[in-house]
C-alpha cells in the first residue's frame, strides 16, 4: 500500500513539473542595468540583449555596422571609426561610432545591369567581442547607420591539422 502510494506521488509530481509552462527569459530595459547616456541628437542608440548560452566562454559576438546601399558588383565598405568607451563609475563599455564616410570600393568592370541592395558594413577593429549575456550590448551611431550582429560558436567536431 505504502508503495502504491509513493508511486501515485512521485506520477503526479513528475505530471506536475512536465505541465509546467518555460518563461521567457526577458531582457532588461537598459536604464534598469546602468546609467547609459542618452543618443545625441542626429545618432541612435542601440542596446543587443544575448541570451544566455550553456558555454558562453566559447561563443564570440561579430558586430556588423552598415547601412542597406544599391550597389554594383565591386566589393564595398564604409569609413568610420568604431570607438571603445566606458561607463564611467561602473566599468561597463559602450561604443561609439562618431562618422560613417563614403563608400570604399574595388574598381572592376561591372555590367550594367549587376546593381543589388546589400548591406554595406564599417571595416572596424573590434574583431569578435566575448559573449557575455549578463551585460548588453550598447552602441550609439549616426541615425543613418544600422547595427546587426551574428553569434559565433565552435563546431564540435575538431579537425587535425596535418604536418608537412
Amino acid at each position: 500500500m505504502k508503495k502504491l502510494m509513493l508511486l501515485v506521488l512521485m506520477g503526479v509530481t513528475l505530471s506536475a513539473c512536465a505541465n509546467t509552462q518555460k518563461v521567457p527569459q526577458v531582457a532588461q530595459k537598459l536604464n534598469e542595468i546602468a546609467p547609459y547616456p542618452n543618443a545625441k541628437v542626429g545618432a541612435t542608440r542601440y542596446v543587443i540583449h544575448l541570451p544566455s548560452l550553456k558555454d558562453e566562454a566559447n561563443a564570440k559576438v561579430e558586430i556588423l555596422v552598415g547601412k542597406d546601399m544599391n550597389v554594383d558588383c565591386n566589393a564595398h565598405n564604409l569609413g568610420g571609426v568604431i570607438k571603445e568607451k566606458e561607463l564611467k563609475g561602473w566599468g561597463y563599455s559602450y561604443y561609439e561610432v562618431e562618422e560613417v564616410k563614403g563608400t570604399l570600393s574595388t574598381m572592376m568592370a561591372c555590367p550594367e545591369s549587376a546593381n543589388k541592395n546589400q548591406f554595406v558594413t564599417v571595416r572596424h577593429n573590434l574583431g569578435l567581442l566575448n559573449y557575455n549575456s549578463q551585460l548588453p550590448l550598447v552602441f550609439y551611431v549616426p541615425n543613418d547607420v544600422t547595427v546587426k550582429y551574428r553569434i559565433w560558436q565552435p563546431d564540435s567536431k575538431v579537425l587535425q591539422a596535418t604536418a608537412e
